[in-house]
């Protein structure tokens, strides 16, 4: 091969050299450039799987966030139902309270008037005792005057 130049040429065995050198030149040219291709494609692959890699984390963390916002809706409902409970427990303490005092008062106002009726029922006992012994002397008293007026009662009882 000889490369033809305006000014000179040059000899035959140099331009093989130089041929060969060029193939060389070629072939790790095209050897580096192959490389640099399989780079590429290496390069490639590393940004599509980093792309699935972050799609994944990202929908796993949508799918976190959307669980801990359900999980933090359930707390709340939660602590709304305990609230609530809370609130009805109280109330419903409080009526058993006012019933409680209510039903005391009863108890403590019947207690009063059945004291009071005792007293009144001792009080009519005695009363009662007094009338009887009372009674009794009125009987005896109308005994002895009718026995009196009358000498032969008196003489009939004693032989009776």
């Amino acid at each position: 091969m000889r490369i033809e130049s305006e000014r000179f040429e040059l000899p035959a065995p140099f331009c093989r050299g130089i041929a060969k050198s060029l193939d060389t030149a070629r072939d790790q040219g095209s050897i580096a450039l192959n490389l640099v291709y399989q780079a590429a494609e290496v390069f490639s692959g590393i940004e599509d799987r980093a792309r699935e890699t972050e799609a994944r984390a990202q929908s796993m963390c949508k799918s976190a966030a959307e669980r801990l916002k359900f999980a933090e809706q359930r707390v709340e409902a939660a602590e709304r139902d305990r609230r609530e409970a809370i609130d009805e427990a109280d109330r419903k303490l409080q009526e058993a309270l006012r019933a409680l005092k209510q039903a005391e008062s009863r108890i403590t106002v019947a207690e009063e008037y059945a004291t009071a009726a005792e007293f009144r029922a001792q009080a009519a006992e005695v009363q009662a005792q007094k009338l009887r012994q009372e009674l009794a002397l009125v009987e005896d008293a109308i005994r002895r005057r009718l026995l009196c007026a009358n000498p032969e009662i008196i003489g009939r009882q004693n032989v009776a």
